[in-house]
């Protein structure tokens, strides 16, 4: 009975093997699985996730030095280590940024698409970054459709016109002035300080010409 079960004795079992435990406690009823993953969760699941995010910080701190493989080595490493932990999916995104540093962008875009975060800020960034990826690889139409989904990711007043006017660019090079036009406007209407800031009017009155 789960009553005989001391919290320190689950937290070893769940340490020692997860799913034995689980199947094993489940004999008991689904009351009792459940009880055992929410002690799982708090005594294995979350320690762990918090150890992540103190990890990747190595990383960080080696790409903030501009040590590219150095940096590299140690998020492939924390990725490795931590995958599926908050941490782990930082040290991710930092990777796929690093790949990007030293022009493989495959390897990047490759990288990228592994990231998987709750917070959609960097989500947002992530899915920017892979924009940026298939930009660097004259594959604009590609590049087009990952910043207008970074930009619907998590609407501000910074990357949102920041990966629609990157979409704009994009369309330019497809030669698709009128969606182009569209995302220019977008930003003028809804976006002043930005749209002031890139002196949009510009890039509206040369799509403008273009498109006829």
């Amino acid at each position: 009975m789960l009553e005989n079960v001391t919290s320190e004795e689950i937290k070893r079992q769940f340490k020692s093997n997860k799913r034995l435990r689980l199947i094993t406690f489940a004999v008991g009823g689904a009351l009792v699985l459940i009880v055992g993953y929410l002690v799982y969760y708090q005594f294995v699941s979350v320690p762990k996730n918090k150890k992540s995010e103190d990890a990747y910080w190595n990383g960080l701190n080696l790409a903030s030095k501009d040590s590219t493989d150095m940096a590299i080595e140690e998020l492939t490493a924390q990725v490795k280590k931590y995958d599926g932990y908050k941490g782990g999916e930082n040290a991710q995104f930092v990777l796929g940024r690093q790949y990007m540093e030293k022009g493989e962008f495959n390897k990047a875009l490759e990288t990228l698409e592994k990231v998987k975060v709750s917070d959609t800020y960097l989500s947002s960034m992530t899915l920017g970054l892979q924009g940026d990826c298939y930009s660097e690889l004259k594959k604009y139409k590609e590049a087009a459709a990952k910043y207008k989904d970074a930009a619907k990711e998590s609407i501000n007043e910074w990357t949102t016109p920041m990966y629609l006017f990157k979409a704009g660019l994009c369309a330019e090079e497809l030669q698709d002035f009128e969606s182009a036009l569209k995302l220019y406007e977008e930003i003028k209407n809804d976006y002043t300080t930005f749209a002031n800031n890139k002196a949009i009017d510009k890039y509206i009155a040369r799509v403008s010409n273009l498109k006829k």
